[in-house]
């Protein structure tokens, strides 16, 4: 067979899987994984297009925007061996206590300035428990959600008991981030101090409080592209409302300071391939985008993003807003405002 003959059965395989995607389909494990294993730059940009096509689809032509606050730095617990705010490492990351209510708010303010559906609290801990800082918590939620539009969202980390989850729902929180990370084979392989299954049991204690999830994870770890097959099979299981895609930023100190970076068409290949397993969910890129994608940042949505997370990272700088804003204008896209912004689940 040559080479002409397995490019053209590739491109027939990629239609057949897109065409029955865009139908309103299924891809099996099998099926996606012979997509993440594409090679040939031609078939990988093949890909893109349905990709993209299946985006138009089912979110049409808005882009969902959030953004973050960092509620609590460093001195973190768990050993995550990507997280400049672990505890076990030297990174010379800033550490301070939960915060006041002013940063938020005028974390808030911008947000409703630029369209941002969401802002959320996020704190460099093990999880929360009830006590004082869940009273604290549950007043910067309440103070977001009453200073105008945007919704607030929050990722803290491990959930141990409903009453917890129940607190958080009541106080006004919608969603709730909490990646898996990476695929339960290679979660061990970046982080010891807790499991795959406790991030599991976190997520249905919130779904049963009745609050939304946004869970993804990073890629560029040392995982293989069998591991990003199986973790988006696992966020379809969980029924994910959002998936952040967050590509690895080495930090200086940490134990993957040293990984080599993703190429760019394995990037985006990853990104067209989670469309494909999750084409309703809305597939958010996050932190790494900029120092990985460099020029390449707008081709994301045509891999078939459908949100971004705008301004600052945790511990890492994002381009600005305005350069992000200009970018969807100029592909004739439209950063979307909306109080909820999560998107019909259809089959799970």
């Amino acid at each position: 067979m040559t080479g002409q003959q397995v490019d053209a059965t590739n491109q027939e395989t990629i239609s057949l899987l897109g065409g029955r995607v865009l139908a309103g389909g299924r891809i099996s494990r099998d099926e996606a994984l012979f997509l993440f294993n594409l090679e040939d730059s031609a078939d990988i940009i093949g890909l893109l297009s349905w990709a993209n096509r299946i985006r138009e689809k089912f979110k049409g032509n808005k882009i969902h925007l959030c953004s973050i606050v960092n509620a609590k730095a460093g001195a973190c617990s768990e050993n995550c061996k990507f997280c400049a705010q672990s505890s076990f490492y030297q990174t010379g990351s800033p550490k301070y206590g939960f915060v006041d209510p002013e940063p938020v708010l005028e974390a808030a303010a911008e947000a409703n300035k630029n369209n941002v559906t969401a802002v959320g609290l996020v704190a460099a801990w093990k999880g929360l428990n009830e006590g004082p800082i869940l009273d604290e918590v549950c007043d910067r939620i309440r103070e977001l959600k009453a200073s105008g539009r945007t919704r607030p969202d929050a990722s803290l980390g491990i959930i141990k008991s409903q009453r917890v989850a129940d607190r958080l729902k009541e106080a006004g929180l919608e969603c709730y981030g909490h990646n898996l990370e990476s695929s339960r084979r290679f979660f061990p392989q970046h982080c010891t101090t807790h499991t795959f299954e406790d991030r599991l049991e976190t997520i249905g204690y919130l779904k049963n409080a009745g609050v939304k999830i946004c869970s993804g994870g990073i890629i560029g770890m040392g995982e293989t592209r069998e591991d990003r097959c199986d973790l988006a099979f696992e966020l379809k299981a969980i029924g994910a409302n959002v998936v952040p895609v967050n590509i690895l930023n080495p930090i200086p100190g940490t134990p993957f300071e040293k990984n080599p970076p993703l190429p760019v068409l394995e990037i985006l290949k990853t990104i067209a391939c989670f469309r494909f397993i999750l084409p309703r969910q809305e597939i958010m890129i996050a932190g790494g985008r900029t120092v990985n994608l460099r020029d390449a940042q707008s081709m994301i949505f045509m891999a078939g993003a459908s949100a971004l997370m705008v301004g600052n990272y945790l511990t890492t700088l994002n381009q600005p807003v305005e350069k992000d804003l200009q970018m969807l204008k100029d592909l004739g896209l439209d950063p979307c405002w909306d109080s909820h912004g999560f998107s019909d689940q259809g089959e799970i």
